[in-house]
């Protein structure tokens, strides 16, 4: 469970709310909650880790490329 304590007495309500939801926003809570609202079967879940795998590995070969100088 996530919880914010004030730094200070005079410390506003919104920087205190603004401060809970950046780390609830960090911790990942919120989007594993939204990923698990809907049942995915399990061939689109292991198309979704292929495609993912694949736009990886285009992405370490382009900057690959960058680094070598090539386009």
């Amino acid at each position: 469970m996530i919880q914010v304590t004030r730094k200070d007495s005079r410390e506003s309500a919104e920087n205190l709310l603004r401060r809970f939801s950046r780390k609830v926003q960090q911790s990942g809570i919120v989007a594993a909650v939204k990923h698990g609202q809907y049942f995915e079967k399990p061939k689109s879940k292991r198309d979704r880790r292929r495609r993912a795998i694949v736009r990886q590995e285009q992405k370490l070969a382009k900057v690959k490329r960058m680094k070598l100088g090539q386009r």
